[in-house]
């Protein structure tokens, strides 16, 4: 039997990016969650953001264990989780807002570039669109840390690097989603944050 997927990142940075979202979300009514991983960040968000609701989306492979956090916790709130690859069609059209933690150094560039392309067709004016993970400014690292990350990522696979800040913000104004916020987080991370012109 499938033992509950867990990971010690979720763990520790749930709370430091809940105290962003409460604010970044207070008028959200629907959220994408894309690459939702092990499931833990929806079950903890749902069940902090009682006022909207939450939309976990994974890759086939995935499914199963964000199920088994979802039937742990069941919440009102927590929609069932759908498959979602960012390189097919028909994605949610009835979202506000998308959230993805920790993807953009793990999809290969390509990938990057069209998640941003969908969620910017996908959302409404005034949509949200909250990115977590580490970037390099300027292009330079921002700490030492994330420097051996990104050679630790590179022996992991080729398509796997720390984005450049500048390189994502350029290809999402073509989208029409305009730079909104971009907070520090703990261990050289960011949140930023693009709303749909």
């Amino acid at each position: 039997m499938q033992e509950k997927p867990f990971s010690n990142a979720c763990e520790k940075n749930k709370e430091h990016i809940l105290d962003q979202l409460t604010r970044i979300f207070n008028s959200t009514k629907r959220v994408l969650e894309i690459g939702s991983g092990t499931g833990q960040h929806s079950v903890h968000f749902a069940k902090a953001l009682s006022h909207l609701e939450w939309q976990a989306s994974d890759r086939q492979e995935n499914l199963p264990g964000i199920h088994m956090w979802h039937q742990e916790f069941p919440l009102e709130n927590l929609l069932p989780v759908i498959e979602l690859d960012v390189q097919q069609d028909g994605w949610p059209t009835t979202c506000d807002a998308a959230y993805t933690a920790n993807t953009f150094h793990i999809m290969p560039w390509e990938l990057v570039q069209l998640t941003v392309q969908k969620v910017g067709q996908m959302l409404p004016p005034q949509g949200l669109f909250a990115v977590y993970g580490p970037f390099n400014y300027g292009g330079e690292y921002t700490s030492d840390s994330n420097r051996q990350f990104d050679i630790w990522l590179a022996e992991r696979g080729a398509h796997q690097a720390i984005r450049h800040f500048e390189e994502v913000d350029a290809f999402a104004s073509k989208f029409g989603l305009n730079l909104l916020e971009d907070n520090t987080m703990p261990a050289n991370n960011r949140l930023i944050v693009w709303q749909k012109g």
